[in-house]
């Protein structure tokens, strides 16, 4: 057989032996290519005209500062109780000792840099309140490289919102967007002075919307997460949308190093010219208050609480007096929405009622004992911790002297607190009782420790061991009830425990 045959002879060979092996394999695939679809992303975006259109109403701060506001607690008002727990040394965050790691820095002299951006043709500006705080002297630098001293016409700490004032007319400002309709997902481009390093531009998109940041005295303020890189100098910059319109203020960034880490926050436009506004025609911002104090809702305490999802503020105590307890708002209530405004988490509430003015009439959605009701309410004006009395201020507590009990279904060996304790810490008489160490794994998994004191029961007040048991004795073993509990740690707060 010549070459050419033999050839011929394997390829029908072959022929023959394909079929086969194919009919043992799918006749169709698992899954078929999807058509072919037109691309989301055409290609990345140039912001050098946005840049040239925007940069001349942006410019750079400095600010001599004279004096800085204390950034710790004189040893002398810290409460008693804390001073016993932890002597001198108080942990990290407590009464504002922690270092500082946005702008704000405690050096007692020196300069402030920072950016903002005008907002008006008659010179009014806005930048963050932590770049002019303790400021002497306020001295802006604009893209074409003039300085003109600046007027802080008012500054707000809560929402870090200052308004300042140049003489001039026809100056340059930026047009302001909805903040409101701002999404994840979106391009952002940030304009700034980075160390000090004038019209620096960065672009990146909004990693999400409504945060809440680690800082207390922020937290009326639902920022803007994004992953544009932030630096020192640029707190008090414009956040801008691809329009060139100001979306929102660059504030802080969270970092372990000092610099951007990939993770920055931006005040909504729509907050800060709400605070700029009244700082404007006031000189100071007011706030509204329900006069509660509000947690987090988490998986465990879904049963307890009859609900379907952790969604919405639990209220851990209402303040005597306050707009929430002349609604009728209660412990253990969970506030879902307000004006219809739905309640995603704790996080979100302080930032829908500060946003409202005092006085404002205001329809709260709660569920109570897993019950959709409806409460109505007047804000008052929220005052500063200073300014405020109540239940809501009180201390934790210790160990008592008298003899512990044995440990008890709550998983805890509880102990009556001495003679004189609640009122030297303002603890109310009918609730206190102080947890000598804690022995149940659910007791401890909530957060319990020795030296936290047990407050409530469910709804129930509880000022001794033997209310302690009396009101755990209500609950078959293995359920899952509320505790309110006062610790050095975490203040007032509701945690569910399964009872031994």
């Amino acid at each position: 057989m010549t070459a050419p045959t033999r050839t011929t002879a394997l390829a029908l060979a072959l022929a023959m032996i394909l079929p086969v092996a194919c009919s043992a394999q799918p006749s169709e695939p698992i899954a078929k290519p999807a058509n072919a679809a037109a691309p989301l992303v055409t290609g990345l975006p140039d912001f050098t005209r946005l840049v040239q259109q925007v940069s001349p109403a942006v410019v750079s701060i400095n600010a001599e500062i004279t004096a800085r506001p204390a950034q710790q607690m004189p040893n002398q008002e810290v409460p008693e109780i804390f001073r016993r727990f932890f002597g001198d040394q108080l942990p990290p965050g407590m009464f504002g000792n922690a270092p500082e790691s946005r702008d704000r820095m405690p050096s007692a002299r020196g300069v402030s840099m920072g950016t903002g951006f005008f907002v008006s043709r008659d010179g009014y500006l806005l930048t963050n309140a932590h770049v002019v705080n303790g400021a002497g002297k306020v001295t802006v630098k604009l893209a074409d490289r003039r300085e003109m001293p600046a007027k802080v016409v008012g500054a707000d700490e809560r929402s870090d919102v200052a308004l300042l004032k140049v003489e001039g007319n026809d100056l340059p400002f930026l047009q302001l967007a909805d903040s409101a309709g701002v999404k994840a997902g979106q391009w952002v481009v940030a304009i700034g002075s980075p160390f000090g390093l004038e019209q620096s531009v960065t672009a990146g998109v909004v990693s999400a919307v409504g945060r809440n940041t680690q800082f207390a005295e922020n937290q009326y303020v639902p920022f803007i997460q994004t992953d544009v890189a932030i630096n020192r100098g640029n707190s008090g910059g414009p956040l801008l949308n691809v329009a060139g319109q100001v979306v929102g203020i660059n504030s802080q960034i969270f970092s372990n190093s000092g610099g951007y880490m990939g993770v920055s926050f931006a005040i909504p436009i729509d907050v800060a010219m709400n605070a700029a506004e009244q700082l404007r025609s006031t000189g100071r911002v007011a706030r509204g208050q329900l006069g509660v104090r509000i947690q987090p809702l988490d998986a465990d305490q879904l049963a307890a609480l009859k609900l379907s999802k952790a969604q919405g503020a639990l209220v851990a105590d209402v303040e005597p007096g306050s707009a929430g307890a002349k609604a009728g708002l209660l412990p253990l209530d969970v506030i879902t929405a307000v004006n219809g405004q739905q309640v995603g988490d704790a996080a979100a509430l302080p930032a829908i009622i500060g946003g409202m003015r005092p006085g404002a009439q205001v329809r709260l959605d709660i569920i109570r004992d897993g019950k959709p009701r409806q409460l109505n309410a007047t804000l008052s004006e929220l005052v500063s911790p200073g300014e405020r009395t109540g239940a809501t201020n009180g201390a934790t507590g210790s160990k008592g002297a008298t003899a512990p009990s044995s440990g008890n279904r709550l998983g805890v060996i509880a102990d009556d607190l001495p003679a004189g304790f609640r009122e030297r810490n303002g603890i109310p008489s009918n609730q206190g009782v102080g947890v000598v160490r804690v022995l149940g794994q659910s007791a401890a998994d909530a957060g319990l420790s020795g030296g936290d004191i047990v407050l409530m029961v469910g709804r129930e007040n509880v000022a001794s061991v033997a209310a302690l048991n009396k009101a755990l004795a209500a609950y078959g073993k293995g359920e899952t009830v509320m505790v309110r509990v006062l610790s050095p740690r975490a203040g007032s707060r509701f945690v569910a425990i399964t009872l031994d």
